[in-house]
C-alpha cells in the first residue's frame, strides 16, 4: 500500500461559485488541537453502470477539486474505498481542460493512492478530522451497504468530526447510524443529486434506488437548486452538495468548519 502523503498548493477561484448555503452550521468543538491534520476522501470501486455495460466510477472533479482545496488548507489527504482496491474514474468526467483535474491525474503519487486505496478496516477514525464521499454513479452500488464505511463515518462524526458528500456521494450516508441509533441524516438539511437530475440524464430506471427519495425516507430534509446548478447544504457538521458544480463549495464549507477562524 502506497502511503505517500500529498500536499498540492493550488489557488482556487472560490468566489466565482454560485453556491447556496444552508447556514445552520456549528464549528467543531470536540476535536483536539494535537490531532493530525488529516482528511479522508471516499471513492467508489464500482465501474459498471447497472446492466448497460457502460463504464462508470467516481466523478473526477468531485475528488480532485476537494483534494486540492484540502491540501491548500494544510491537510493530508488519504483515499479509502469499500474494497481498498483501485478506484476507477468515470470516463465521462475526464475533463482535462480543467487544470485542477489535470494536476490530479498527472500527479503519480496521487494516482498511486487512487489505484491502491485504503480499505475501511485499515483506517483509524481517530486520525481523521473529516471524511468526504466523492460522487459518481458507481457509488450507488457499493457505498450504501458497506458496513465498514458506515462504521468509519459514524465514528468520525460521533467524535466531533466533519462529514461531507457531493452529488451521488450521499449514497454512502443513507445507512449510517450514529452511536445513539439514529440515522446520521435524520432531521438534517441535505443536498444530493436530485430525482429530477437523474431523469434529465436518463438513468432513473438504471439506478438501484433514487438518492433523493432514499434520503427523505431516512428523515432528511432535502433541498435543491435548479438542475445542475451549484447548491450546498450545511447542517450541524454534515456538509452535502447537489452535483459536480457543488464539489468545491462542499470542500470550502468543510474547511471553514474545521478552521472556524479563517
Amino acid at each position: 500500500m502506497f502511503n505517500g502523503k500529498i500536499v498540492i498548493q493550488t489557488l482556487l477561484g472560490l468566489s466565482a461559485l454560485g453556491v447556496l448555503i444552508q447556514a445552520n452550521a456549528k464549528p467543531v468543538t470536540s476535536l483536539t488541537s494535537n490531532q493530525p491534520n488529516k482528511v479522508l476522501i471516499v471513492l467508489t470501486n464500482h465501474d459498471r453502470l447497472g446492466d448497460k455495460g457502460k463504464k462508470t466510477g467516481f466523478y473526477l472533479s468531485e475528488a480532485a477539486h476537494p483534494h486540492a482545496l484540502f491540501a491548500q488548507a494544510g491537510y493530508e489527504v488519504d483515499f479509502v474505498s469499500p474494497t481498498g482496491a483501485n478506484a476507477p474514474i468515470d470516463p465521462s468526467s475526464l475533463k482535462l481542460d480543467d487544470p485542477i483535474n489535470r494536476q490530479f491525474v498527472e500527479n503519480p503519487a496521487v494516482m498511486a493512492e487512487v489505484n491502491d486505496t485504503l480499505a475501511p478496516e485499515e483506517v483509524n477514525p481517530a486520525e481523521y478530522k473529516a471524511i468526504l464521499f466523492a460522487g459518481g454513479h458507481g457509488t450507488m452500488w457499493d457505498f450504501p451497504n458497506d458496513r465498514g464505511l458506515a462504521k468509519l463515518t459514524a465514528a468520525i462524526y460521533d467524535r466531533g468530526g466533519i462529514v461531507g458528500a457531493v452529488c451521488h456521494g450521499p449514497a454512502g450516508l443513507v445507512n449510517v447510524r450514529l452511536a445513539n441509533g439514529s440515522y446520521l441524516v435524520a432531521g438534517k438539511t441535505v443536498a444530493a443529486f436530485t430525482n429530477e437530475e437523474e431523469a434529465a440524464v436518463g438513468l432513473t430506471k438504471t439506478m438501484p434506488f433514487l438518492l433523493e427519495s432514499k434520503l427523505l425516507e431516512r428523515g432528511a430534509k432535502h433541498t435543491e437548486a435548479p438542475n445542475f446548478q451549484a447548491h450546498v447544504a450545511v447542517s450541524d457538521r454534515l456538509v452535502t452538495g447537489q452535483n459536480p458544480a457543488s464539489a468545491t463549495g462542499v470542500a470550502q464549507k468543510m474547511v471553514e468548519l474545521l478552521q472556524p477562524n479563517i
